[in-house]
């Protein structure tokens, strides 16, 4: 079994502490995407699972085993990097198989798990090749191969599509999740990008400065954020906030500008308390009543037209699955989705809609 648990790992550098209190636990099997701002301490975190940082305070344990003091090549694992970290007078056979060679496995081993490791990436053809003969996609293959061969109990990924353009980042995702769901190996995956995040993981932790915000599910974090950052961190575009106050006698969220907006549910929340409304984008629906918004900006992308719109002293943005040819300065009215609402309080930014 290879579950990962990680309760109450800290962090320092000197005085300056950079993970508090992390509690995290990973079933066997499991693909979990740690996801959060740059400095959030999500890589920190992954270099503690691997070996690679020393851990201050709290432990890590994987497969039951307790390894806080365990070097790297003990722990079983195998790391992806952002860089690849190929060895570039290599062949791609050799970098595959270089972690085999230092363990002094049998040939016909390193032989069999090169070949086998080779036909899931595709990798095959290449072979021969040195690591500047092959494309960005082909080296992060590679890569990924030279994890493969080593059986390890745990997959760590830290940010590995970063360096790759748009299109190839979406075929690696998908390459990715197609190897995980044939190999069924515990992974632990780093990302700042949420879309990585929600197509990818069983289970993602959005952390922000060193902290947990909210672990779940990527619908369960869509759809029932526990904080205004993880509503707006989950989804895109973000999610939008309106700030207001809450009129208790009918339940209603009444905007700054005076307008008035049934939530559908009694929040956790007192009469007159200064909240925020949140509204995703593809909430938003053209409508005969509710509020009336100027368009700043229409972004057509095809299958459905993003716009921006101008509300009181904010910004608005929704997304509309129809198309929409609207002018800069058009007036519209546009009103929310009835049981898409979600309230948080003002000063916290802690949900006030009960679960």
């Amino acid at each position: 079994m290879a579950e990962v648990n990680i309760s109450g790992a800290k962090k320092a550098y000197g005085a300056v502490n950079v993970l508090h209190n992390v509690d995290i636990e990973i079933r066997d099997g499991e693909f979990v995407v740690l996801v959060g701002p740059s400095g959030c301490g999500k890589s920190t975190l992954l270099r503690m699972v691997a070996g690679l940082e020393s851990i201050t305070g709290g432990a890590i344990s994987i497969g039951g085993k307790v390894v806080n003091n365990l070097p790297p090549k003990d722990r079983d694992i195998a790391m992806v990097f952002q860089s690849y970290a190929l060895y570039p007078h290599k062949t791609v056979a050799e970098n595959m198989v270089f972690a085999l060679r230092l363990q002094k496995q049998p040939a016909d081993v390193i032989k069999q798990r090169l070949q086998a490791a080779a036909e899931t990436l595709d990798l095959v053809p290449y072979l021969d090749r040195y690591p500047r003969q092959l494309s960005g996609g082909q080296r992060q293959r590679v890569a990924m191969g030279r994890a493969i061969v080593r059986s390890p109990q745990v997959f760590l990924f830290d940010e590995p599509l970063s360096n790759l353009d748009a299109k190839l980042r979406v075929q690696m995702r998908k390459e990715i999740k197609e190897l995980h769901q044939r190999l069924k190996t515990t992974t632990i995956y780093v990302t700042h990008d949420q879309v990585e995040a929600m197509t990818m993981a069983d289970k993602i932790v959005v952390m922000q400065g060193g902290k947990v915000e909210q672990i779940g599910t990527p619908l369960e974090l869509y759809d029932r954020p526990n904080n205004t950052f993880v509503a707006t961190f989950i989804g895109s575009p973000s999610m939008n906030l309106l700030k207001g106050r809450y009129k208790a006698d009918g339940a209603i969220f009444v905007t700054e500008n005076g307008d008035e907006i049934p939530l559908g549910f009694t929040p956790e929340a007192s009469d007159g308390q200064s909240v925020l409304l949140g509204v995703r984008p593809e909430h938003l629906s053209l409508a005969q009543s509710g509020l009336t918004a100027t368009v700043n900006v229409t972004e057509p992308t095809g299958h459905e037209t993003m716009v921006f719109l101008r509300y009181g002293p904010g910004e608005l943005v929704a997304v509309f699955s129809e198309r929409h040819d609207f002018e800069p300065g058009q007036v519209v009215t546009i009103a929310p989705r009835t049981g898409k609402l979600h309230l948080f309080d003002a000063g916290s930014g802690k949900t006030l809609r009960p679960n």
